[in-house]
This record gives structure tokens, sequence and C-alpha cells, in this order.
């Protein structure tokens, strides 16, 4: 997938504020965030979108939810709350095309959302 710019930032190709990394997930700050924590955490592995989740990848969603939880640890969130948010196609507001989770907190959240 060498167009989608979360496996060059993934890769290196493309610069990024890391947050976190393992064998599995990579945690980047957004650079547009839509609070004082905002967070996007990706597979690795490139999956377009929530569609095309196979049975295979579902402990590496569970990876990604449980980096979401211990980066909300980390940023001092835990405690007041934070949202995490898995967009699925244009009408949704997912414009990459790679499985992304945004982690947002540090601020009242209003519901519903969008």
């Amino acid at each position: 997938m060498t167009e989608c710019l979360f496996c060059k930032i993934i890769g290196g190709e493309v610069p990024s504020m890391t947050i976190y990394s393992d064998d599995d997930v990579v945690a980047i700050e957004d650079i547009n965030p839509q609070a004082p924590t905002h967070v996007l955490v990706l597979p690795r592995k490139h999956i377009p979108t929530t569609l095309d989740i196979g049975d295979d990848d579902l402990e590496l969603m569970g990876r990604c939810l449980a980096a979401s939880n211990h980066i909300a640890r980390e940023k001092g969130i835990d405690g007041s709350g934070f949202r995490i948010v898995l967009n699925s196609g244009a009408d949704a507001g997912q414009s990459v095309h790679h499985i992304h989770f945004h982690l947002i907190g540090g601020r009242p959240m209003m519901w519903p959302p969008g």
C-alpha cells in the first residue's frame, strides 16, 4: 500500500509525532486536533475500513483498544473520560483509508457527535 499516508507514516517515510509504538500498533498526535488530547491509533497492518476487518484481525483490533487505554492513562485523561472514535467511509468522515482509532479527551464531549 505505497499510496497510503498512514502506511508511509508507519514505515517512517512521512514524519509524525509518534507517541506509542509496538509490534502491532503505532500512535501519533493528530495534526488537526479536535481536543487537547487527540491521538490516532493505527494498526501496522493496512486495513482500509471496518468492513475489511477479518476474523484474523480481531486480536489486532483489541491491541489497538489496549494501546488507546494505555495512552489515555499516560495522557491523564483516564479519570475524566475520553472518546474512542472509529470512522468508516466518507460520510462518517474517514479521509484516509487505513483504519484508525481517534483517541480524544481533555475536554467535555457533546452528544450526539457530529
